[in-house]
């Protein structure tokens, strides 16, 4: 029994660490969807920084229908959706649809499958314009404050913006928007 036990710690404590090198990436991660994200699946969806699905994709943590609560899914579909949304999805295992998930805010878009790759070639485009270090330190910036109160998030975001402000980077943000020409970025 103690092999059993062993081999499920491994199992979950790996897939933890997949989900902490998603948040901890210095670059967005994007999920594209195409189909049925159910109990891990959905609970590596939900904790992408973008997702884009198409309009026929499913998303459930079906866990207690086989005795087995989805307990770590939860923890990123319940920092994603509402908490009635989410203790539905727990609950009852039954999934939603593409555009429930939408209007949830578990993803991002919704897009039908022809156009699914074209979306996240855009928004991967969009993201590659601008300042790897900006982005880095504004997706930081976001995993951090999330759990601080409102006024220690505050306190967190003054402290990061006067370091983005007065980053190279800041400073050719600045200058580019009052010179009204596109940034040359030095990604510092």
């Amino acid at each position: 029994m103690s092999s059993g036990i062993e081999q499920h710690k491994l199992v979950f404590s790996t897939a933890t660490e997949l989900m902490k090198s998603i948040i901890q990436s210095p670059v967005p991660v994007i999920a594209k969807v195409n189909g049925f994200a159910t109990a891990a699946g959905c609970q590596l969806v939900a904790t992408c920084d973008i997702i884009v699905c198409s309009e026929t994709s499913k998303f459930s943590t079906p866990g207690a229908n086989f005795g087995i609560f989805c307990s770590t899914p939860g923890i990123a579909v319940g920092r994603s959706v509402p908490k009635s949304r989410a203790m539905y999805m727990l609950l009852t295992g039954e999934p939603i649809s593409a555009k429930e998930a939408y209007e949830s805010g578990l993803v991002t878009k919704v897009v039908s499958a022809d156009k699914l790759d074209d979306e996240v070639n855009s928004i991967i485009e969009q993201v590659k314009r601008k300042s790897r270090s900006v982005i880095t330190l504004g997706k930081e910036f976001f995993y951090e404050q999330i759990d601080l109160s409102v006024l220690e998030a505050y306190k967190l975001g003054e402290e990061t913006m006067v370091r983005n402000i007065n980053s190279d980077d800041g400073q050719e943000g600045i200058k580019s928007f009052v010179e009204k020409r596109e940034a040359s970025w030095s990604h510092k």
